[in-house]
């Protein structure tokens, strides 16, 4: 199995899940007298074996992470701390620039006037660059996930 495969399996299991809690939340509590639409146990049972089976699939994601070599000395797991590096600082800058940029109406000259502390551009220029990095980081990444086995 590759590495892009367990990668989509693990995404399946999750939503699975997700979609199974759902339907264990609606039939926790019914009327007294009444018959749940589905059977709790049953469905804990599978949530049960799910999380077992995402369990196994996340170490030996991790594991194929942490073994295989991204570029020199990097791993897959490095490069995926930076890859969310990357998307955190552009986060950071595009939230910072969108407030220094806010826009505030003035109708008298009376009212306090607010300019921006910091140089918009360069927080755009930093976001931008952010948002490069990311980009060309996911790409290698996504490759490497395509030709990597599954340990």
């Amino acid at each position: 199995m590759k590495l892009a495969e367990a990668l989509s399996e693990r995404s399946q299991i999750q939503a699975r899940l997700s979609h199974l809690l759902e339907r264990a939340k609606n039939v926790a509590r019914v009327q007294e007298g009444e018959t749940p639409a589905e059977d709790p146990a049953q469905l804990i049972e599978q949530a049960e074996e799910l999380h077992l089976k995402l369990r196994q699939l996340v170490v030996r994601i991790n594991r194929t992470n942490a073994a295989t070599s991204f570029s020199g000395e990097a791993t897959i797991s490095d490069a995926l701390a930076d890859r969310d590096d990357a998307q955190r600082r552009y986060q950071f800058f595009t939230v910072l620039a969108d407030k220094a940029a806010e826009r505030q109406d003035r109708f008298t000259r009376m009212e306090v006037k607010f300019v921006p502390a910091f140089p918009v551009a360069t927080l755009r220029e930093r976001a931008d660059q952010a948002a490069k990095e990311y980009r060309l980081l996911d790409l290698k990444l996504q490759e490497l996930n395509w030709t990597t086995e599954l340990i």
